[in-house]
């Protein structure tokens, strides 16, 4: 087993350790995506090892997607995110909102030694190349879906069903827990984070 992967069961304090020993991926940020289906507990999760990390920034996906374009925000991520990084620069993005439907104003990423994407898609074949580690929520995307439709109440119903159907065309077209370096699989009390297939098939 690769020395720089955390034990099972092992605490996110590890998991934080591991990270930050990585080469940088993008300038001098070590990128982490964090993939899995919607509604899986990325954002908790990322949440949670982000306090782990020290407060490291945290780029949700879900800011640069729109109603209208629930995957095609590669442009945006190279653009704003990615290039900068690469530069050594702090980032600038605009983060739409889900409310009003338009984007809002200028926010600040900066280059910190660890930066988490959490998303839908973090995963990615475009984006894997820029990443550190690809980490992936271990979670049956039926099971994910309904804990997303639950969360989110009839009143989503019919974004649901349009997004799970995206969901499953984009998954399909372009997969991310394949290429997954570790899973995380959530517990009665915190995570337990496993080899994934990358690092299990190599």
């Amino acid at each position: 087993m690769d020395p720089l992967l955390p034990k099972e069961n092992a605490d996110l304090s590890e998991l934080a350790q591991t990270l930050r020993a990585l080469p940088p991926s993008c300038g001098r940020v070590r990128l982490v995506g964090v993939d899995g289906h919607a509604g899986s507990g990325k954002s908790t999760f990322a949440g949670q090892l982000s306090e782990a990390l020290g407060g490291a920034p945290v780029l949700k996906l879900d800011d640069l997607a729109t109603h209208s374009e629930f995957f095609q925000w590669t442009d945006r991520l190279r653009e704003q995110i990615l290039v900068p990084f690469r530069w050594g620069h702090t980032a600038f993005y605009r983060a739409y909102d889900w409310e009003r439907c338009e984007f809002g104003g200028e926010r600040a990423l900066l280059a910190e030694p660890v930066v988490l994407l959490e998303g839908v898609g973090a995963g990615r074949r475009t984006v894997r190349p820029h990443l550190a580690r690809l980490l992936w929520m271990e979670c049956e995307a039926e099971e994910a879906w309904e804990r997303g439709r639950q969360r989110d109440g009839a009143a989503l119903s019919s974004f649901w069903d349009e997004w799970t159907a995206e969901e499953r065309a984009h998954f399909a077209e372009d997969p991310s827990r394949p290429h997954a370096d570790l899973l995380v699989l959530q517990q009665p009390s915190g995570y337990s984070v496993v080899p994934g297939p990358r690092t299990t098939a190599s």
